[in-house]
């Protein structure tokens, strides 16, 4: 198992090397003309990102002080987002790098064909050559492309070989530098202006129809932090509040840090309003974070932690059971504690943190699973490596009679930026067939 672990490393490690060496070369080295400051300088930045990137990652789990945590922790993990996208946008580039030099080259050999000299033509029989000096269009000096002008041939090497590689080189790089620059920019005032509203409507068969229209409010992976504080714990609140829920459904990944870190920012929870109050379940996060203080911490602020446990309301059953992380620490999923004694007969609503517990809720004959986890792939194309590691990867699914439905999540984890998964807090619409 070491061996395995210490080859995977190194294989990490040597994608790492050569994908920055490659940056390198396309953004810096190729750029310019020799050796030099510029080249000097983008070496830094690479290697400076890098060695924040990895200082606030290791500050986070190391348990540094949070304001050393806070000062490492956004430039690290944007040069994260941004070092991704600038190797995307440079090999998006290599496809376009070809089509620019055909483009160039063309338009050079036209260049030189315009400016080429004329024929000579045939002088009539009896008439002699004009006089030197006389003016005609062969003379030197004044004439068109003759040996005497100084522009012809230089624009014509200037314009080819070494001088064109330069030219179409810093055309990509710059092209993508804004793209990489734009895409993180955008996806991180995503995240930070607070998640949407995303409305979905969820018929169970077993809802009797006093419940009809009954409106769950889901939110999954925060993730307040060293990133996303009280101001941000503060715009979810008034989301969610703004919906008017009948019940709130905290489903995991709230904290991403322990309770004296982090509990002033997870504060404003204690804001949120139902009308059958708020429920919390643990994620994989709580349990790198804390998760026996973290499940009393959110139950003084108000809401309800169903640790394996069910709660009866009027028209159906509320269940949660605890995430899989918890099983290294003996507290994992007891689907039997939260499912095994309940009646059948009335629908049923699970709250699991991961998508992959659904095979046990339909074993349980659980109505409708909701969960987190998967932040939709939070980075594109993260999405395809997320959606193959989870049965749903967001939205609504059926498996046999039991519906889940995953949230993209209202946060972001290591970078704060979201391309291409929105994020959301989705209110679900509960409908009866009797209705």
């Amino acid at each position: 198992m070491a061996i395995v672990f210490v080859l995977i490393a190194l294989l990490v490690l040597a994608v790492l090397v050569t994908g920055n060496w490659y940056v390198w070369r396309r953004l810096f080295r190729d750029t310019t003309r020799g050796p030099g400051a510029v080249r000097r300088t983008g070496a830094v930045l690479i290697a400076g990102g890098w060695a924040l990137a990895f200082g606030a990652f290791f500050a986070g789990n190391g348990g540094a002080p949070f304001w050393l945590q806070q000062v490492l922790a956004w430039p690290g993990f944007l040069w994260l987002g941004l070092s991704l996208y600038l190797l995307l946008g440079l090999l998006a580039g290599e496809l376009v790098r070809p089509v620019l030099r055909r483009v160039l080259e063309r338009r050079a050999r036209t260049a030189e064909a315009a400016s080429a000299p004329a024929e000579p033509k045939p002088i009539p029989a009896g008439q002699g050559a004009a006089p030197a000096g006389s003016g005609s269009p062969g003379a030197g000096a004044g004439g068109d492309g003759g040996p005497a002008d100084p522009d012809g041939a230089g624009a014509t090497a200037s314009s080819s070989g070494p001088s064109r590689r330069l030219f179409v080189s810093r055309v990509v790089a710059g092209a993508a530098a804004a793209a990489a620059v734009g895409t993180v920019g955008h996806g991180t005032y995503g995240v930070l202006r607070g998640p949407g509203v995303k409305r979905v409507t969820v018929p169970l068969a077993k809802l009797p129809r006093a419940a009809h229209g009954f409106r769950i409010a889901v939110v999954s992976d925060i993730h307040l932090g060293p990133v996303l504080g009280r101001g941000f714990a503060q715009k979810v609140v008034d989301t969610i509040n703004s919906t008017q829920p009948d019940l709130i459904a905290v489903v995991g990944d709230l904290v991403d840090g322990s309770v004296k870190d982090l509990g002033p920012a997870a504060a404003p929870l204690a804001r949120l309003r139902a009308r059958h109050g708020s429920f919390f379940v643990t994620g994989n996060h709580e349990y790198f974070s804390g998760a026996e203080q973290w499940v009393d911490e959110v139950r003084r602020l108000g809401l309800t932690p169903l640790e394996n446990a069910r709660t009866e309301l009027p028209h159906f059953d509320l269940a949660g059971v605890n995430d899989l992380a918890g099983e290294d620490e003996g507290q994992g999923p007891d689907y039997a504690r939260a499912l095994g004694d309940r009646d059948r007969e009335r629908a049923c609503v699970l709250m699991a943190h991961q998508p992959v517990q659904i095979h046990q809720a339909v074993d349980h004959g659980v109505d409708l699973q909701l969960s987190g986890h998967t932040h939709g792939g939070q980075l594109w194309p993260g999405n395809l490596i997320a959606r193959g590691a989870n049965p749903t990867l967001a939205g609504l699914d059926r498996y046999g009679d039991t519906q889940l439905y995953v949230s993209r999540g209202a946060g972001a984890w290591g970078p704060p930026t979201r391309v291409g998964a929105p994020s959301d807090v989705t209110v679900i619409e509960l409908a009866s067939r009797e209705a």
